[in-house]
């Protein structure tokens, strides 16, 4: 690890911050990104404390506008040697009004911008730097809340709830890593998603309403499996059920959905 460098998005808080945490534990470069330039501060404070042999370098960016994705990707790209790890924790979860129907700075849904297009253009946007530095690992944090891609209604404009399109979002989210590791075999960066844990203790879940059930370790732990394990190091698009090898929604492997569903965000990323 001591020659590792992962970026996290989402990073100054919860399963990001726990991640973070744990990544600078085991010595190397930790970039943290986050859209709060205080809350990014003290993250990195935090996190720098804890393990002062660890580099720590932070990114700011908006995942609610892809411009600003595409911003900071460039700024990656210019300033960092290389990049072993990118985790694409960040999120937009069901909501503290789940009626309410917000919209990304470019007019998208917004937890569709944020849990799907946002990690996909960053992805993206990276891959020179990922595959120059390979082998590397793609962590893409989904979640067991799965729910078909209307493609009818892409952005819900009809019977909106956010729980819902969270869950949607997810889907496209996974549907994408699968896209993603057909076409990067052969690269050595692999591209993979999981479930952390069920309901942890963060702030998505108890401002929908939710009462936790687990801590944030439980989330941390098969999270940065999938980063480091060697036993992993040729695996690639998988669907994990936090440390289990599982099936994901029967969507994410229609063929026929998959090409509908990227060829629509290769259009709105831009």
């Amino acid at each position: 690890m001591n020659r590792r460098t992962t970026l996290i998005t989402g990073a100054t808080q919860g399963l990001g911050l726990g991640i973070a945490l744990d990544l600078a534990a085991r010595g190397g470069t930790v970039l943290l990104h986050g859209r709060d330039r205080g809350r990014l501060d003290r993250a990195a404070a935090e996190v720098g404390a804890a393990a002062p042999a660890a580099t720590v370098r932070t990114y700011r960016a908006d995942l609610a506008d892809l411009d600003q994705v595409h911003a900071m990707a460039a700024e990656i790209r210019a300033a960092e040697p290389r990049l072993d790890g990118l985790i694409n924790n960040a999120v937009a979860g069901g909501g503290a009004e789940p009626l309410k129907r917000e919209l990304s700075r470019q007019g998208h849904e917004l937890r569709f911008a944020v849990n799907h297009l946002a990690p996909y253009a960053l992805t993206r946007d990276l891959l020179p730097l990922l595959t120059a530095s390979a082998p590397a690992r793609v962590v893409n944090v989904a979640s067991i809340g799965q729910e078909a891609v209307d493609f009818d209604d892409i952005m819900l404009e009809r019977d909106y709830e956010g729980l819902r399109a969270y869950c949607r979002s997810k889907v496209a989210l996974i549907t994408a890593t699968f896209h993603l590791a057909t076409e990067l075999r052969g690269t050595g960066v692999t591209v993979n998603t999981l479930h952390p844990a069920h309901l942890m203790d963060t702030d998505g879940v108890r401002e929908y309403g939710l009462d936790p059930v687990t801590g944030i370790d439980e989330g941390v732990r098969p999270t940065v499996r999938l980063l480091i394990d060697p036993v992993l190091e040729s695996t690639t698009g998988r669907y994990f059920d936090q440390f289990t090898d599982a099936r994901a929604h029967e969507q994410t492997y229609d063929a026929d959905a998959r090409e509908r569903l990227m060829k629509l965000t290769h259009a709105l990323i831009g």
